[in-house]
């Protein structure tokens, strides 16, 4: 081990700790405050050491509106990341094999549709998803968070494939697999890892976004998770335990998701692709 490395260890550590804090916290805050009662909310002296009770809870889950917003909420990740994926694979693919003055251009497009504020697309959406008889359905919202995270899909997707090795479709080449097969029989096996772990992160997204939710779904009965924890605000106060109880059980897909797709981000991007 040399010196360099000796000394950069202990400064990753610190920032590893100083990340998890950051992180940490918050979401220990959000499970400490939904096993309180409203009172030990906004009692300083309640910060840690309180009696939980599961209150909270209860209340959440006898809330009819759970189960369709999580239903809801699923139906539109699942969906949102299928169709980035159909479009974003075969997209990043050709722009990482394609050798051509475009690739630059495409690529500098898509990350300046990344720099739009998503507010700024709310009203020409509307209109659009209107005219269409879109509006309050499921497909209009997935189609909408899908334009919304495509070019980011994209921008993802090409590091993949651009590292895949050229000799490894060559062969397959040289063995009769045209572009179309080598694409579908090599390629995306290889990329495996990557449109896992893309896929993950989009569902992760597309499952907490908000303001397409609450905008394009006119039904309340119809409002995903996160608009319907944001519901528990109202013009009476804040009920901050069922808002946090909500908020935990919208996460717990959330967390299942990142546990099983955790280790993709480690995994060799052609590991086994050669022997």
């Amino acid at each position: 081990m040399t010196a360099t490395r000796r000394r950069a260890e202990p400064l990753a550590f610190t920032v590893r700790i100083v990340l998890f804090l950051l992180y940490g916290l918050p979401l220990l805050w959000i499970v400490l405050t939904s096993l309180k009662s409203q009172s030990e909310v906004l009692t300083s002296q309640a910060s840690v050491f309180f009696t939980p009770t599961w209150d909270a809870y209860a209340s959440a889950f006898a809330d009819p509106q759970l189960g369709a917003s999580m239903r809801q909420s699923a139906i539109i990740a699942i969906g949102t990341t299928v169709v980035c994926l159909v479009f974003a694979i075969p997209a990043a693919y050709a722009l990482a094999r394609v050798t051509s003055r475009i690739v630059v251009p495409a690529l500098a497009l898509l990350v300046v549709l990344q720099m739009i504020p998503q507010t700024a697309n709310l009203i020409p959406l509307f209109w659009l998803l209107a005219q269409f008889g879109l509006l309050d359905t499921d497909a209009g919202l997935i189609l909408a968070d899908a334009a919304l995270l495509l070019p980011w899909a994209v921008l993802l997707l090409r590091p993949f494939f651009s590292a895949i090795p050229l000799a490894i479709e060559e062969a397959g080449r040289i063995d009769g697999a045209r572009t179309v097969r080598a694409f579908f029989s090599l390629a995306l096996p290889l990329a495996r890892n990557g449109i896992l772990t893309v896929g993950s992160i989009l569902f992760l997204v597309s499952w907490g976004e908000f303001l397409y939710g609450i905008t394009f779904m006119l039904s309340p009965e119809k409002y995903p998770m996160s608009a319907l924890i944001a519901q528990q605000a109202g013009a009476f106060g804040i009920d901050w335990p069922r808002m946090m109880a909500f908020a935990v059980v919208s996460a717990l897909p959330v967390f299942v998701v990142y546990v099983f797709s955790y280790r993709l981000l480690r995994t060799g991007l052609t590991l086994g692709a050669v022997k």
